[in-house]
């Protein structure tokens, strides 16, 4: 994935990348400084299969981050300053980080037993690292993050997604929506979230730009509508039911001057919010997104209509992946016969960390693949 971006640096280095704010990186910038901290990485230990922790604000720290862990070949784990103290424990303990990068005035909230590095992105000093390209060897196996679920049914669950299941999700996502170096894509979602994944990753493969919301944005609509009109954001995402706070704000007419496309996921889409939509901001498209934490960010979509009246569907399988429903012999069932959501293809995560007795009880062979695949049991 982040030799596309570097792509683009070739393609563009002088364009503008990352909007925080008033401040503005350019592509050739940002890999700048994401090269110099993927080398100070590298020599403190991160490579394949090692798992960096982030816990930071909102940023161009934050994206400088996330970037150079993937260009040492690392995988990183999110871990949200806002998260209570004790679920932060259990995740730094639980995902087993080589490293943690963090700034300096949220140290203090990450527990640390000081078993391994730790800087802070806001005080370091790079300019003795090199700025080349990093040339980890990475295969499409390795990881590429690990995120928690919620743990609603028990202790929160790191799920492990792949290269190859990330890298598939991101391609089908500009063969359907096709972003331009005229978009700009507004990151507003907690990456603690699969959600933000697209959100930071997506544009930048592409040529398109980041505009990062600043912390706490994503919960005001005011903020938001702001935020859009000021940086002509043309792709957004919203779960549900903040769009329906969006709608409601007043003014939010005025977005239709260069957005393009919103994306929900997250909840279920409900008709009357999807009307709305239509209403209030024609020519706008809509999309419903649908996927778990267990696979690569989202497994199924649908192109919202103007003549639905009771529901949203999900939509059908994006490419790379298949869905059935299944009853208890893992037997397809009739059309209009209820069952069990099944997932299967590329974009399945790898597993469940430390939980191989969970990882083998949902992720389980399929039975419709003779080359050895796995369904996913969404429960």
């Amino acid at each position: 994935m982040h030799r596309l971006i570097e792509r683009q640096v070739e393609v563009q280095p002088g364009a503008v990348a990352l909007i925080f704010g008033d401040a503005e990186l350019s592509y050739g910038e940002l890999n700048r400084r994401a090269n110099l901290l993927a080398h100070r990485l590298i020599r403190l230990g991160v490579g394949p299969e090692v798992k960096v922790g982030i816990a930071v604000e909102r940023s161009i720290d934050m994206v400088v981050g996330l970037l150079a862990t993937l260009k040492a070949g690392g995988a990183y784990v999110p871990l949200d300053p806002e998260y209570p103290q004790e679920r932060l424990a259990y995740m730094v303990a639980d995902s087993g980080i080589g490293l943690l990068l963090t700034q300096s005035g949220v140290r203090s909230r990450i527990p640390h037993s000081g078993q391994y590095p730790v800087l802070e992105l806001d005080r370091l000093d790079l300019e003795d690292e090199s700025d080349s390209n990093p040339q980890a060897v990475l295969h499409g196996h390795n990881l590429a993050y690990v995120i928690y679920t919620s743990g609603s049914t028990g202790k929160p669950k790191g799920a492990g997604n792949r290269h190859l299941a990330l890298y598939n999700r991101l391609a089908w996502m500009q063969e359907a929506y096709e972003l331009g170096n005229d978009d700009t894509v507004l990151q507003k979602t907690p990456f603690s979230f699969d959600v933000s994944v697209w959100e930071f990753f997506w544009p930048l493969m592409y040529g398109a730009r980041l505009a990062i919301a600043a912390p706490g944005d994503h919960r005001d609509p005011a903020r938001l509508l702001s935020l859009i009109l000021r940086q002509n954001v043309t792709t957004l995402h919203f779960v549900p039911s903040m769009l329906q706070a969006f709608l409601a704000h007043e003014g939010i007419e005025a977005c239709v001057a260069t957005l393009r496309r919103i994306i929900c996921s997250g909840e279920a889409l409900q008709a009357e919010v999807q009307k709305q939509v239509f209403r209030k901001l024609p020519g706008v498209g809509l999309f419903n997104l649908y996927g778990p934490t267990e696979a690569a960010i989202d497994v199924t979509q649908w192109e919202c209509v103007d003549d639905r009246d009771n529901s949203v569907p999900i939509g059908k399988p994006i490419s790379g992946l298949q869905a059935y429903i299944l009853d208890v012999h893992l037997n397809q069932v009739p059309q209009g016969v209820a069952g069990e959501l099944y997932l299967g293809g590329i974009g399945l995560a790898r597993g469940y960390l430390n939980r191989g007795g969970l990882t083998a009880d949902r992720f389980i062979a399929d039975p419709f693949d003779e080359t050895g695949g796995r369904l996913y049991r969404t429960g």
